[in-house]
C-alpha cells in the first residue's frame, strides 16, 4: 500500500507539471515543471521525503529500461540520421563535457560551502 501512495503522489505532482506545461505559454516540457515542483516540495517540507522516497529509488533503479525504446527509435531513424549523424555526435560530446564540467563545479562549489557552514 506504501508503494501506491507515493506512487499517486508522484503521479499527482506529473499531473501539476502537465497542468502548468498546458497553461503557461513557455517552451519548458511538462517533466521540468513537474520536477521542481518536487524539488520546492521536499524543500520546503510540503512533502516529505518518505512520501516518495521508495518508489522514487525504484524509479531510478528501472531507468536503464525507459532507453530502449529511445534507442529502438534511433535505430529505425538510421536512414534519416545517417546523413547528419558528424554534427549531432559533436553537438554530443560538447554537451556531455559542458554537462559533466557544470556538474562538477557546483558540486565542488556545495561541498566547499557545506564544509565551510561546518566549522
Amino acid at each position: 500500500m506504501k508503494y501506491i501512495k507515493q506512487c499517486i503522489v508522484i503521479l499527482g505532482i506529473t499531473l501539476a507539471g502537465e497542468l502548468l506545461k498546458y497553461i503557461l505559454p513557455l517552451p519548458i516540457p511538462a517533466s521540468i515543471y513537474g520536477m521542481v515542483l518536487l524539488f520546492v516540495g521536499l524543500m520546503t517540507g510540503v512533502i516529505k521525503i518518505e512520501a516518495v522516497k521508495e518508489t522514487g529509488m525504484f524509479l531510478i533503479e528501472i531507468m536503464p529500461l525507459m532507453f530502449i525504446p529511445a534507442g529502438v527509435g534511433l535505430m529505425t531513424s538510421w536512414e534519416t540520421l545517417k546523413s547528419i549523424i558528424v554534427p549531432v555526435s559533436v553537438i554530443t560530446v560538447v554537451t556531455i563535457i559542458t554537462v559533466m564540467a557544470s556538474t562538477g563545479l557546483v558540486s565542488q562549489i556545495i561541498i566547499r560551502k557545506s564544509k565551510e557552514n561546518e566549522k
